[in-house]
């Protein structure tokens, strides 16, 4: 099974029924209690208790990506979670309390808002606070882990680096105890020979080991190559053939460059046959992994152009609605980057406007850029009529049931589980 930042337990429900999953869930997390009333300004309809800050990240940052002006008030609650020290946490219920210790701040969601937010323009206080107090919690293997002073892993690592990198930081001059960002990220590459050549491990295991995973291996691909959650495609030096996977010479350890194309040779081995990502839970059969399928297709387009990645664009665009539509924002803007990165088109991605769907989850935007403000006006416009029919009254009504089900079903899995990213390996 594929981790994809967040619990196991949360990761195991997202598979089944489809939910995006958050950044990632802090370790023996409590079991829910009802529902927090969703604030405004903030995207998507689940509780955000354990994704709030990450969503909205990702939705704010995709739509500036097609040149779509978030809307002030989903700005507004983004900026209003940060931490006095500039930590973030996955969600804070009540932005007027301050934070204290009991508040489970962690790197991902902070990483993430930096991205948007640096993105957005504006916001340069918030973003140093962020990249200072991100900078007091590095590790000293030069990464990170979720929580602060937990054990890097190579995802946490990774979207530190992206935004070290949304800021102008040079990843490679944040240095602890002597070791840099990507020494981190080097330490869970895998070598060529052997199973999973290539490939990124999430953190070794309680030996020392390193195993393949997938989602790690996209994550660690964008971040070798300086890039974050909005990465632009095409970097790669060759766009002809499929990447190859070259060890370093004897004695040394690979370079972020020649990792990242070992990392993409894994790739797209994996995809290779049915063009996507399979996720396994215990007792079933592998599925398709479109959260990880998404990331995949930027991963493999940042390192080498967008041909590489033409084959899980494809399946992308023929599979994702169901999934898109029950996971929301997260999952709109995954589409969105990989749209973005592989050169398809947004606004007509398997006959989809992507743009529209993830606009629908938020607080309408303030305006949007070229071609798009026509389409993103007349979309607004439908969505408003459609919410005014009683068709759509019923469709959405239905559809809340399901994601309330779904979440009080991640609720029930939830309880007295740790973090899965603990279990490091699946």
């Amino acid at each position: 099974m594929n981790v994809r930042r967040s619990a196991a337990v949360v990761t195991a429900a997202v598979t089944v029924i489809g939910l995006a999953a958050p950044a990632a869930v802090a370790d023996s997390s409590p079991a829910p209690s009802a529902s927090p009333s969703l604030p405004p300004g903030l995207h998507g309809s689940t509780d955000p208790r354990y994704d709030g800050v990450w969503r909205q990240s990702l939705a704010l940052l995709a739509q500036h990506t097609v040149g779509v002006r978030p809307a002030a008030e989903a700005v507004d609650w983004l900026t209003g979670q940060q931490c006095a020290d500039g930590s973030f946490p996955a969600f804070r219920a009540d932005p007027g309390k301050a934070c204290d210790a009991r508040t489970a701040v962690d790197t991902n969601s902070t990483a993430a808002a930096v991205q948007a937010l640096a993105a957005l323009g504006g916001h340069d206080a918030a973003t140093g606070k962020a990249v200072s107090w991100l900078k007091s919690v590095q590790n000293k293997d030069g990464g990170w882990g979720y929580t602060p002073g937990g054990p890097s892993d190579a995802n946490s690592t990774s979207v530190v680096i992206g935004a070290l990198a949304a800021v102008g930081e040079k990843p490679e001059s944040v240095v602890k105890n002597g070791r840099s960002p990507y020494d981190a990220l080097m330490g869970f590459a895998l070598p060529c020979s052997g199973d999973g050549g290539g490939a990124f491990a999430y953190q070794p295991d309680k030996k020392g080991e390193l195993t393949a995973n997938a989602d790690a291996t996209a994550a660690a691909v964008v971040a070798a190559l300086g890039q974050g959650l909005a990465a632009e495609g095409g970097s790669g030096k060759s766009a002809a053939g499929a990447p190859r996977c070259v060890d370093a010479g004897k004695g040394d350890g690979p370079d972020p460059a020649r990792a990242a194309a070992n990392g993409a040779s894994y790739l797209a081995r994996a995809v290779a046959e049915n063009g996507h990502l399979v996720s396994s839970l215990p007792g079933a059969g592998d599925q398709p992994d479109y959260g990880n399928t998404a990331d995949a297709v930027v991963a493999l387009a940042v390192q080498g152009g967008a041909a590489q990645a033409q084959k899980p664009l494809k399946w992308l665009e023929r599979n994702f609605e169901e999934w898109a539509e029950q996971s929301g924002p997260a999952a709109y803007a995954q589409l969105v980057f990989a749209a973005h990165a592989a050169g398809a088109d947004p606004l007509d991605f398997g006959g989809v406007d992507l743009v529209e769907r993830l606009n629908a989850t938020g607080p309408a935007p303030r305006a949007a850029d070229g071609k798009q403000a026509e389409k993103t006006a007349r979309s607004t416009a439908k969505s408003e009529d459609s919410a005014q029919s009683s068709g759509s009254g019923l469709r959405w009504a239905v559809a809340g049931g399901v994601l309330l089900a779904a979440a009080a079903g991640i609720g029930l899995v939830l309880r007295g589980r740790g973090n899965k990213r603990r279990e490091q390996q699946s």
